[in-house]
């Protein structure tokens, strides 16, 4: 989706260098610690990869004091509203992290996340570019690298061909690893289902479930 320009982008950007981490490399391994400095430490640890404007992780913050989370935005433009958004609301257990990620342990060791989220991510419709899209089993091999063993994967999406592409993606990771991956939460109407208790919306979510378009939710751990 094409994003619109925002004014005085390079300045709210400088504003913003305290808020962000240049180099978040140098912390694989180190997030704990690094949430130990803002008196944060022993805490789980959550990660939204591709968090837009930042309502959902915002959100997630404040509801949930006890937890850390992390955010991973490619886009500036969209960095820079996610960051002002929780500046604004007060939320200090989410940092934001504008970095191009092409793949989780990049940024974290075995073990270290508890959780993550994908939200609405990139569909890559074109049947060349499966192996972009983050459901991908390639993908799904890394995130349980890095979870604890008691972590989960969650995601939504509006797009039904790329939830039926997750699940089948899923289902070969079983077969093809040997990986016991439990579904733990199955539904194409994540609105009308029992699932939709405590559901934290993103902006996108918002716009298109109030236009009458079913989103798909699934949750996966390891058994």
């Amino acid at each position: 989706m094409r994003q619109r320009r925002i004014k005085n982008l390079e300045e709210r950007i400088e504003n913003l260098k305290d808020h962000s981490i240049s180099e978040p490399e140098a912390f694989r391994g180190k997030w704990d610690a690094y949430f130990a400095k803002k008196g944060r430490g022993g805490k789980p640890i959550f990660l939204e990869i591709g968090s837009g404007k930042g309502q959902f992780i915002t959100q997630m913050g404040k509801e949930n004091p006890h937890c850390n989370f992390i955010a991973v935005e490619v886009q500036p433009s969209v960095w820079v509203l996610a960051v002002e958004k929780a500046l604004k609301e007060e939320v200090d257990n989410v940092i934001f992290l504008n970095f191009h990620m092409k793949d989780v342990t990049q940024l974290f060791e075995k073990g270290e996340l508890d959780g993550i989220y994908l939200n609405f991510s990139d569909p890559w419709h074109k049947a060349r570019h499966a192996k972009r899209r983050l459901t991908h089993r390639n993908f799904l091999k890394k995130y349980f690298e890095v979870l604890k063993e008691d972590g989960f994967v969650r995601m939504k999406t509006d797009n039904d061909n790329l939830f039926e592409f997750t699940l089948e993606e899923i289902d070969d990771l079983r077969k093809s690893e040997n990986m016991k991956i439990l579904e733990e939460e199955v539904t194409r109407n994540l609105h009308g289902s029992k699932y939709a208790e405590g559901n934290v919306m993103t902006e996108y979510e918002e716009k298109f479930s109030n236009r009458g378009k079913n989103i798909n939710h699934v949750k996966i751990t390891r058994g």
